[in-house]
């Protein structure tokens, strides 16, 4: 495993993580991020229009922007994907995905107030391979992928892996138009990889990747689909049939929507090496990445209880990042061991958002955001050391020190055309830069009860970069645009602090039955503090995204998973989550008190439950498998509009089918998700507009390994 940056098995880190395989992806028809999450405890990940949210133990975050960042660290091998709209691409030759609870500080850096995420893709290595697979399901599901690996001598493999992945929309149009919605999906990707042994003691790994998703923003439907209430401020869950829940029937008063889409194109290369110096070994991590997005969505913009009107939103974006990261860790088996670093992010993007179709209200019919460069720029220096006091037991102790800076210009302007005309229009000045240094620190202890049982406990610290909102500050200058007093944003309006937490958490690993069961359990506390919760708003006449802190908030909880495997046939997994994640301080407003509310995406408690059994067939094998989440209620809030929606407990089920023929190179396998068709929201904007969940889908899938 990789959570302390050294080879070691899942069993013997001290760190509180989860681990699923190629193989446990495979079975499961988890073919992208948000699948991951019904499988392990106290982790949400929801895919919305926006982005992937990833929650993991009541910590997330709604700002999805180009000035925001998530809570959570999201890692493709190890490098840092900076944008949540490219996060969610589809799963194809993975080795295993790794999922770590909790702040990561100190080797992880920035960012990591919530855990990390770390999808860990295959190597080349030095044996012919070739697999290819398909699958068709219902919503005229069509998937592909296929792998191939050569080595080519003894110092050079070569591996490519590409996957088709698409699906018609879930949703249902009820506006009388022609046009198709979205909660549908179209993407291409492919990765080209090379490892090269330079020679005894050194090896290079080095990836290619592009992909391209083509699907429609217009993935939303009115909240009063879900909840009646809305327009006295309190939303109330009413059910209903899914099929009504799924069905956008809203139509505008002011504007007729138009045939909505999105296009994003990705890629990346990676270098990845390893140099054994003997009493060290040097490794290098270095990628550049981009990421190109051109979109247009119809949404609603609700501007008074029971009305809103139809906006138009026309997007495009280019992001750019590079990322580069230099470690030595020391070798051998003394009582010492440590690693230390330095780390270099940096990111520059520009967009252009326009807004249109808001002049019925007597404002100007349209208000465009050009933007750019907006950069943000990571440097850190860390390093851990773990001592072995005894035999049995150990002590480890890192620190981390990071410097952000972020700035941007741009502005809002307020026009009567798709053109910026200064006889008519005018601009707002939106500018800002800030820096934010920040220690992060780990101190814990690990002690082995047997040798199959691991007592640990660390207290942890992690924290996530501050930033800006829209507007600029007395004075300032840029783009030939200044700020007058007049139109000038107080400083503790325009900037946000950074978010910080405070982890104290023990745990045991064990596995016992002569190593046919195991256990993994684990209970923390956090002191979180300065939450930045997101939404949008109305500020100087214009709708803005706008983040502030929260307070301080309390975050306590268990959690326990494990495998039973009582005969070669019969495997069983299982997966239990018990949190209280509630605000100590909190007003949205200034005026209403929010302290004792749950944080987003917190159930009080969750159960996975998944069993499998293996018939032996005369010519195969078949295995028949079952797995159910029970989620207990929570709620999405959107503090901006003083609303908090509750979205009720409930069951998630999915079955499948696997036949594989004795000495055979294919197999075949049926599977069904969401078995009682029941949806949800998964997120919910300040405009009243609600991402659902996937409904029940079906497919069937060959797959053939050589």
């Amino acid at each position: 495993m990789t959570a302390q940056r050294a080879p070691s098995l899942e069993s013997k880190t001290p760190v509180t993580m989860s681990t699923l395989s190629a193989q446990q992806l495979s079975d499961a028809g988890i073919d992208n991020p948000a699948g991951v999450a019904a499988r392990l405890p106290n982790l949400e990940l929801d895919n919305a229009a926006d982005g992937l949210r990833i929650t993991i133990r009541g910590v997330s975050n709604a700002d999805t922007t180009e000035k925001g960042d998530p809570s959570a660290a999201f890692m493709l091998d190890g490098i840092y994907i900076a944008r949540p709209q490219i996060q969610n691409l589809s799963f194809y030759d993975l080795e295993r995905v790794e999922v770590l609870r909790g702040p990561q500080g100190t080797l992880y850096g920035r960012n990591t107030t919530a855990g990390a995420i770390n999808v860990i893709s295959a190597a080349p290595t030095n044996r012919f391979e070739a697999a290819a697979g398909a699958a068709i399901g219902n919503y005229g599901s069509r998937k592909t992928d296929a792998m191939l690996n050569v080595p080519v001598n003894d110092a050079l493999a070569l591996r490519a892996a590409l996957a088709y992945n698409r699906h018609d929309s879930y949703l249902r149009n009820g506006q009388g138009t022609p046009y198709s919605l979205g909660l549908d999906r179209d993407d291409l990707s492919a990765r080209l990889s090379a490892k090269l042994k330079i020679d005894a003691d050194a090896t290079l790994l080095l990836r290619y990747e592009h992909s391209k998703v083509d699907d429609n923003n217009d993935s939303f439907v009115p909240d009063t689909n879900f909840y009646s209430g809305v327009a006295t401020g309190n939303p109330v869950w009413r059910g209903g049939d899914t099929r009504a829940q799924l069905t956008n029937g809203f139509v505008p008063p002011n504007s007729a929507p138009e045939q909505g889409y999105s296009r994003k194109t990705a890629s990346g290369i990676g270098a990845d090496l390893s140099w054994n110096l003997g009493a060290a070994t040097l490794y290098y991590l270095g990628s550049h990445r981009s990421y190109d997005h051109d979109a247009l969505s119809n949404f609603y913009y609700r501007v008074a209880p029971g009305f809103a009107l139809g906006v138009h939103q026309a997007f495009s974006g280019d992001y750019a990042q590079n990322s580069h990261e230099l470690r030595i860790a020391s070798n051998g088996g003394g009582a010492l061991s440590a690693q230390a670093g330095l780390y270099y992010f940096r990111e520059e993007s520009s967009q252009l958002y326009s807004f249109r179709d808001l002049g019925a209200l007597g404002l100007p019919p349209y208000y465009v955001f050009p933007h750019g460069p907006t950069i943000a720029t990571s440097k850190a220096i860390f390093g851990q050391a773990t001592y072995r006091l005894s035999d049995k037991l150990r002590a480890t102790a890192g620190a981390r020190y990071t410097d952000d800076e972020k700035s941007r210009v741009g502005s809002t302007n307020f026009q009567q055309s798709s053109i910026f005309n200064p006889a008519t229009d005018f601009k707002l000045l939106n500018a800002a830069a800030m820096g934010t240094h920040q220690s992060t620190w780990r101190l814990g202890a690990d002690y082995d009860v047997t040798p199959s049982t691991l007592l640990y406990g660390a207290v942890a610290t992690g924290y996530k970069a501050g930033g800006f909102n829209d507007g600029c500050l007395a004075g300032s200058v840029q783009m030939g645009l200044s700020c007058p007093a007049a139109l000038a944003v107080p400083a503790d309006t325009l900037f946000y602090r950074p978010e910080t937490l405070r982890s104290y958490e023990a745990g045991v690993k064990t596995r016992f039955w002569d190593n046919k069961a195991s256990l993994n359990l684990s209970a923390f506390h956090y002191d979180y503090k300065n939450l930045q919760l997101s939404g949008v708003a109305i500020v100087q006449g214009a709708p803005r995204f706008v983040t502030n802190n929260a307070g301080v908030a309390r975050v306590k909880g268990l959690e326990a998973e494990g495998q039973v495997r009582p005969t070669a046939q019969d495997r069983l997994h299982y997966a239990l989550a018990l949190l209280d994640a509630r605000y100590v301080s909190y007003s949205p407003d200034g005026v209403y008190s929010w302290a004792g509310n749950k944080l987003d995406r917190s159930p009080s408690h969750a159960l996975t439950l998944g069993y499998e059994h293996a018939f032996q067939l005369a010519r195969g094998e078949l295995a028949a498998g079952l797995s159910a989440r029970k989620s207990g209620a929570y709620v999405i809030a959107v503090p901006t509009q003083l609303l908090q929606y509750r979205v009720p407990s409930r069951t998630e089920s999915d079955a499948t089918l696997r036949y594989r023929p004795t000495r055979s190179a294919w197999s075949l396998m049926a599977r069904v998700k969401n078995i009682e068709n029941k949806v949800h929201p998964i997120s919910i904007d300040s405009f009243g507009m609600v991402v659902p969940s996937d409904p029940r889908t079906v497919d069937v899938r060959l797959d053939y390994r050589y």
